[in-house]
């Protein structure tokens, strides 16, 4: 038993070890991607917003690239995923309300 639980130990200070470079890099990243916006990011969003506003009013869409509009198709399909699975999490069953 004593050699089950020291095998044991071993295997998880080795996975711990391995799997550090890999978890720095996620945290790298959720402190930056994951934090929510600040007051200091408000006009960024606003320009950004003005600004596709403007494109859409011009047609700025018509000289993307092929490769540029799969990836904003991509983008808006995770977006509308994300909110229906929200949806089926919120009202706890996947179709209709328990009235």
């Amino acid at each position: 038993m004593a050699s089950l639980a020291t095998k044991g130990s071993g295997i998880v200070n080795r996975l711990l070890t391995q799997a550090r470079p890999q978890l720095d890099v996620f945290l790298k990243y959720a402190k930056v991607e994951l934090t929510p916006p600040t007051p200091a990011d408000i006009p960024a969003i606003r320009q950004g917003l003005g600004n596709l506003i403007k494109g859409a009013k011009t047609g700025a869409y018509k000289n993307l690239t092929v490769r540029e509009a799969w990836l904003n198709t991509l983008v808006t399909a995770e977006v509308i995923f994300w909110f229906y699975i929200g949806e089926c999490i919120g009202k706890r069953h996947i179709v209709g309300y328990n009235v």
